[in-house]
């Protein structure tokens, strides 16, 4: 089980964002490269770089501060935010996305996911981002008619081997992952799934370790990173 710092891009600068509200913003650096920096030297594998400019308004506008950070830190990084065309789609991975999280387009456009896992394989990833066990979209702020679990069979059946999963509610506030939601999931079966949202602790990281033989591949922590609740190198020890 891998641990993926979470480095949320907003006008450049990272954040954390309570719940994925754009007004509750809390800007941690202004230097991304120095915090992705900073998580490598901890010991981090994988990095998961969110571009919340492009998430709310369809557009994948930090880039150019991901692809510094995909340079500088010599690991693999999986990239999400506002990735809706074929275009973006191919300008993330020829910046050197190991990974690329598709989040509104697996909502709104199943055939444009299964187009890309056809020709980019593992490489596509995408996104269950939850609330009250409903899917949301739109950078979290348009709801849907579709069930966590319906979307992943949907993916499922569409070639993707990776989700991130994510209780929306529990984005950044600190309160523990929802396992009720991850074990819909993966009660799927054939899934690799990262889980998001809420891990807090390091207790958190080993009652998710506990869930790697059904299928949890990965842990995405953000605030508990950047307000010190959890050493990364302590995390990675516990996923290990």
């Amino acid at each position: 089980m891998v641990i993926l710092p979470a480095i949320d891009l907003l006008d450049g600068q990272v954040v954390r964002l309570a719940q994925g509200q754009r007004e509750q913003v809390t800007v941690y650096s202004k230097d991304a490269v120095g915090v992705a920096r900073r998580w490598v030297d901890a010991g981090a594998t994988w990095l998961h770089v969110v571009d919340l400019n492009g998430a709310f308004d369809g557009a994948y506008t930090n880039l150019p501060f991901a692809r510094r950070v995909i340079e500088a830190c010599g690991i693999q990084v999986e990239l999400s935010g506002g990735i809706r065309t074929r275009d973006t789609l191919a300008k993330v991975l020829e910046a050197g996305a190991s990974r690329v999280v598709l989040g509104t387009k697996a909502c709104e456009d199943p055939d444009f996911v299964a187009e890309a896992v056809g020709r980019y394989g593992a490489k596509i990833a995408v996104a269950v981002d939850a609330k009250a066990g409903q899917v949301v979209s739109r950078g979290w702020v348009a709801p849907t008619t579709v069930s966590a679990v319906d979307l992943a069979r949907q993916m499922k059946t569409a070639g993707v081997r990776t989700l991130v999963c994510t209780d929306v509610s529990r984005d950044g506030m600190m309160s523990g992952p929802n396992e009720g939601l991850l074990g819909q999931v993966l009660d799927l079966g054939g899934l690799g799934v990262i889980a998001s949202g809420g891990v807090s602790s390091l207790d958190d990281v080993r009652r998710l370790k506990q869930l790697e033989p059904r299928g949890v591949t990965g842990v995405i922590i953000g605030k508990a990173l950047y307000e010190g609740a959890i050493d990364l190198a302590a995390a990675i020890r516990a996923a290990a």
